[in-house]
């Protein structure tokens, strides 16, 4: 069987944007942050940058692309979206409600999996759905920098691959910067630029057919050819 890691992209993180007009007070909390992130945004696209450092801050990865997001119009329902990797070699991950795939054009080769189970307790889960974030992580307020909102996530699964990610969200509730804290002590920093939200986005970006002759791995490790 064949294993292939892609790097992950979640990141995956993305979107908000003002349900209502803000109130520049103290009383805007990070609950009031995040209640813009889930409920005030339906797309959001723009480019990011990712910096990957260890624990002693040494960069490992530079990474940029362009990010893509369509949240699910049910509370229950899975987002789509397409993280799309440009620099420094291209890659593609792309949900579309149902399934996650994973694309390596050098390899010719796809991974796919239920999307719902695949995206549970990760990064992609906390933007790409519309669930109460406070079910998954515990959330507690890290301040103004600046114009821009920090809000710490502490994931309540000890399962978690991080230990903690901090969103900063700018005046009008949309994320200029998402830092996530693995278990380890290496960070992975995404910011992001060139930022839309509510705009249409093809639906196009959210579909995917496996290349002719590319290799398909499902959840099961098993792996076939595509034929079409």
């Amino acid at each position: 069987m064949t294993t292939v890691k892609f790097k992950s992209p979640l990141l995956a993180i993305f979107a908000m944007s003002l349900l209502f007009p803000i109130a520049e007070s103290r009383s805007d909390s990070a609950q009031d942050a995040l209640k813009r992130f889930t409920d005030g945004v339906q797309t959001f696209d723009a480019h990011f940058d990712q910096v990957q450092t260890t624990d002693k801050g040494q960069v490992t990865a530079r990474s940029s692309g362009h990010f893509w997001l369509a949240r699910p119009t049910a509370a229950t329902g899975t987002g789509k979206f397409r993280w799309a990797y440009e620099k420094p070699y291209v890659q593609a991950t792309i949900c579309d409600g149902a399934k996650l795939w994973a694309y390596d054009p050098d390899l010719n080769q796809v991974t796919v999996r239920d999307a719902k189970s695949a995206l549970a307790g990760t990064p992609a889960e906390l933007l790409s759905q519309k669930t109460a974030l406070a079910t998954a992580f515990t959330v507690k307020d890290a301040g103004m920098d600046g114009d821009t909102r920090l809000v710490n996530l502490v994931p309540k699964s000890k399962d978690s691959d991080f230990k903690s990610i901090e969103l900063a969200l700018n005046k009008d509730g949309a994320p200029v910067r998402m830092r996530f804290a693995d278990q380890i002590g290496g960070n992975s920093e995404v910011t992001f630029t060139e930022v839309h939200t509510n705009a249409k986005i093809d639906a196009s970006q959210f579909q995917f057919t496996p290349p002719k002759g590319a290799e398909i791995v499902n959840d099961g490790g098993i792996t076939t050819k595509s034929l079409d």
